[in-house]
């Protein structure tokens, strides 16, 4: 893959429905150059699909947040047990170094995060945790 193809994959990033035309124009190449390399991409497995994201309407005015959490001894089932419990928790991953797992949060309210955050502090076996609100997203 040449920084040809890296700046195709990242206009596709951008708009996965963008016309080959302006791609070809973007990039300063033949709509035939363009062709080529999407299908030698997508016969490689780099590109596997081509899809539409779509906005939820609720997630607009949500409170989230992502959660890094540090568990005591050998309690990480217990915790990801009572974690999973917890509606405003979204996802929930095990990591490594000095935090243990990732939770991400997402709440209606700044109320309703603020009973999250008290309802993960009630778990036994959590050491210390640290949250961060998402406030913008940046496409990838």
């Amino acid at each position: 893959m040449d920084d040809l193809d890296r700046r195709l994959l990242s206009l596709l990033r951008a708009n996965g429905r963008e016309p080959i035309a302006n791609l070809a124009h973007r990039l300063g190449v033949t709509r035939a150059t363009v062709n080529a390399r999407l299908r030698r991409l997508t016969d490689a497995g780099v590109i596997v699909g081509f899809s539409v994201r779509v906005r939820d309407p609720s997630e607009a005015s949500a409170v989230r947040a992502i959660m890094l959490v540090a568990v005591e001894g050998r309690s990480t089932r217990d915790v990801i047990h009572e974690l999973r419990g917890i509606p405003a928790i979204a996802a929930l991953h095990t990591t490594n170094g000095k935090w243990d797992l990732v939770a991400e949060l997402s709440c209606e309210s700044l109320a309703a995060f603020d009973a999250a955050l008290g309802a993960v502090r009630d778990i036994p076996g959590i050491r210390d945790s640290e949250t961060s609100l998402l406030l913008s997203s940046a496409t990838v």
